[in-house]
């Protein structure tokens, strides 16, 4: 039975620290933040991106370096025969087209996965890869298993603030300023590739409701779970733990029987849509990856 290795970005959340305990590899996102390159959760932390973003720095994502992500594949390969390598989102960045192309060169021995999450999502392919891995599945039987369940998945992100899709240039200055005059806080979601609008709440209470409300569909009419029993529940946010831990009761309430597992946004979303958002996100269980 071949030795295999589960490796992902730091896009999935999962800390070096925590990927020690997990036995999983994270390779960290690179940003560049006035000119100079920075590696999330190496060089940079949580609370040292917020604080350079709210001062206006100049921070652009990037993926990571060809040379970083093939050294590591090579390093890992010296203990384990395969790797399953889950990266974020073909649709929010082309680095899992280039992982794609680069494992080419590595004879079967990694196989890329781009079963389009992000964040709490990506995490929780993770955790399931890690499980069927234990099972004693093959990299590409559990590539297989991931690619099939990849768009069993949903997230639902409220904006605190249309500053920084401003800054981004992903809505246009007039929208950004009517939106703010009107305290607007949009709800974006992830089903699939790529972030797009889903609805306009006029107040965070409301947009939270939005979410738990669609959510809650989600189960009965996508998921075929309405109690919710066959699915995973996670929040996410940006920046503001206390607003998180509040909104976690309100869905601990609305979701008695699902257990919350609640982590910090990517980064990388978090750099376009500044600080102060939630997420709602939920993923289907993964048959073989359950006990």
């Amino acid at each position: 039975m071949s030795k295999v290795a589960v490796m992902t970005d730091s896009n999935s959340g999962i800390t070096q620290a925590e990927a020690k305990e997990l036995g999983v590899f994270v390779l960290p996102m690179p940003f560049y933040i006035d000119e100079k390159m920075y590696y999330e959760d190496i060089d940079l932390t949580q609370e040292e991106f917020y604080e350079k973003l709210k001062s206006e720095c100049e921070i652009k994502t990037s993926m990571p370096l060809v040379g970083n992500l093939t050294d590591k594949w090579e390093e890992i390969l010296k203990e384990y025969d395969e790797i399953v390598y889950i990266p974020m989102s073909s649709g929010l960045s082309s680095s899992c087209a280039t992982a794609i192309m680069l494992s080419d060169d590595f004879d079967g021995k990694v196989q890329v996965v781009d079963n389009q999450r992000i964040s709490v999502t990506m995490r929780q392919s993770v955790m399931d890869a890690k499980a069927m891995v234990e099972k004693g599945m093959s990299a590409s039987e559990v590539k297989d298993v991931l690619m099939r369940d990849k768009m069993e998945s949903s997230i639902y992100i409220m904006l605190d603030t249309l500053y920084y899709l401003k800054k981004g240039g992903r809505i246009t200055p007039a929208a950004a300023a009517l939106g703010t005059l009107l305290k607007l806080k949009p709800v974006l979601q992830i089903q699939g590739e790529k972030l797009d609008a889903f609805a306009k709440a006029r107040t965070s209470k409301q947009g939270k409701s939005i979410m738990i409300e669609t959510i809650k569909k989600d189960f009965a009419e996508r998921f075929g779970s309405p109690d919710g029993s066959n699915m995973h529940l996670e929040i996410a946010y940006t920046y503001d733990l206390e607003a998180a831990e509040e909104f976690k009761r309100e869905v601990q309430e609305a979701f008695p029987n699902n257990e919350i597992i609640m982590n910090p946004l990517s980064l990388s979303v978090s750099c376009h849509i500044g600080p102060g958002a939630l997420a709602l996100a939920c993923s289907k269980k993964v048959k073989e990856a359950e006990d």
